[in-house]
């Protein structure tokens, strides 16, 4: 009988153990497809960004904000300000088309990035940069 019943229990922890509440969602990891830098003017910088995967716009936008702020760190500059972007999605892959000021003090403005900040938070999540 206790045997009977510790084996029940065991294959009800089993049972339950492989079950999902629901708000437990599993999808791949995006793929960061690359980056094309233009330099528009002095301290104008385009961005080319795209990813397939991407579960919101906004992942699009970090990645745009990563490459932006290594490409400050590149040019020798710490600070980076966004002015736009263009978005699209086709074929299940996101595009972006950003634009950014860089700088060596902090811009005015409201979409202003630290870059030495921006690139540890995209490393330590996993976004590459340029």
């Amino acid at each position: 009988m206790i045997r009977t019943l510790t084996i029940s229990l065991l294959a009800a922890l089993l049972v339950s153990a492989c079950q999902t509440t629901g708000s437990e969602v599993s999808r791949a990891a995006p793929e960061y497809l690359g980056v094309d830098t233009f330099l528009l003017d002095g301290d104008l910088v385009q961005f080319e960004v795209s990813m397939k995967g991407a579960y919101s716009p906004q992942e699009l936008d970090r990645y745009a904000n990563c490459a932006a702020a290594q490409y400050t760190l590149i040019r020798g500059y710490g600070y980076a300000r966004h002015v736009r972007t263009k978005l699209k999605q086709e074929g299940g892959i996101w595009a972006a088309d950003a634009v950014y000021t860089i700088s060596p003090s902090l811009p005015r403005g409201l979409r202003t990035i630290d870059a030495s900040v921006e690139v540890a938070d995209c490393e330590a999540n996993g976004i590459p940069t340029v």
